[in-house]
């Protein structure tokens, strides 16, 4: 290795060929592919890949189940020390989104020897403050040489059993509260092309490297029916899993969702990364527009791009009571653990009937 390297100075996303949760894997090829593999018939696997959950759940007693998640990818900024922040609030977003806590945490690292070790320290420092903001420990790990740097975590968390949040089980009247701004694919490729401007990057890298621990908290003290969050599929894929697993249509109102400053600009320009085109592909008929050949001064296929945006470290995606959205919504307001909830939270949408489309997006006003 180049001991010599300066973390300040590097240019991660340079040795990247994607950023962040757009590398992942296509919904279409990985649905094929977990098709064909053997069904879960152990009764303690709570959730296994039935309903392309969050992350895995086992019950060890009555009252006691483990929560385990993995995830990783290429670097999505510049700088180590943040690129191990967000990678660390990515994967342990998972265990959020099941209703869990975080304990454990073990290193996924695959790094190229000329990117030298000071760099690595700072990737890896980047994730253990992380791990310790989420009031858990990293216990080890694995490393790899590889040409493209990656970094993320294997997770383990605890939660009580019959608490289990679930991405199926949204009833039609249900409200979808969204807890992260949209664009986090849009302005990271603006990013990386050099065209981003610096107010963008900042709320992104603001919204990316917050833990959804204060949202997740927050719903602790309501009634929940569904959630997961809103990562690589976008907001549109990962919706759909919930909606398909619930048997309903989630209408979200575009007017409504959340947007970083700067993701519609760079839609209309064109930079657009490649998973949206994955997320759009695999999604085919399942979705519907409805008045949205402009809003807001956004054409149609810009608003196609937010919607099919691929998310890093994206925003709990919740499917909760009419009537108890309201103070849902004030206690997200209201809530102030020293860090706050992050980025901006609002409702987005409702759950109805299965109405041909499991995804329908609108440019009127549902709520």
């Amino acid at each position: 290795m180049n001991a010599d390297a300066d973390p300040k100075t590097v240019k991660l996303t340079h040795f990247a060929k994607a950023a962040g949760c757009a590398a992942k894997i296509g919904p279409g090829v990985l649905s094929e592919v977990l098709s064909g593999l053997p069904q879960n018939s152990d009764p303690n696997l709570l959730v296994g890949t039935e309903t392309s959950d969050d992350a895995a759940v086992y019950k060890l007693t009555d009252d006691i189940a483990i929560v385990q998640t993995i995830d990783f990818f290429p670097p999505v900024v510049d700088d180590p020390y943040t690129f191990g922040q967000i990678a660390a609030a990515n994967a342990l977003s998972d265990i959020y989104a099941m209703g869990g806590e975080p304990v454990t945490a073990l290193n996924v690292v695959a790094f190229p020897n000329c990117l030298g070790i000071p760099v690595l320290a700072e990737i890896l420092r980047g994730g253990a403050d992380k791990v310790h903001e989420a009031g858990a420990s990293v216990a080890g790990g694995h490393s790899i040489n590889d040409e493209e740097p990656k970094y993320g975590l294997s997770v383990t968390g605890i939660i009580d059993p019959h608490l289990i949040r679930k991405n199926y089980g949204a009833l039609p009247g249900d409200v979808l509260i969204l807890t992260k701004s949209l664009g986090t694919g849009l302005v990271n490729t603006a990013v990386k092309a050099e065209m981003a401007d610096a107010e963008s990057e900042q709320e992104a890298v603001k919204s990316m490297c917050t833990l959804n621990r204060a949202a997740k908290r927050v719903f602790d003290s309501f009634t929940v029916h569904a959630c997961t969050d809103i990562t690589g599929f976008s907001l549109a894929g990962h919706g759909r899993e919930m909606a398909v697993a619930s048997n309903v249509t989630l209408e979200f109102d575009f007017p409504e969702l959340p947007l970083i400053h700067g993701a519609a600009d760079y839609a209309a320009g064109g930079l657009v990364p490649a998973g949206t085109y994955r997320n759009r592909d695999f999604l085919g008929n399942d979705i519907s527009f409805s008045n949205c050949d402009k809003i807001d001064g956004m054409e149609s296929g810009v608003i196609s791009d937010i919607v099919f945006d691929p998310q890093t470290s994206g925003g709990l995606l919740v499917s909760v009571p009419e009537n108890e959205a309201p103070d849902i919504l004030k206690a997200l307001a209201d809530y102030d653990d020293g860090r706050g909830i992050g980025t901006r939270f609002a409702a987005v949408g409702r759950v109805i009937p299965f109405s041909g489309t499991h995804i329908r997006i609108t440019g009127g006003h549902t709520l």
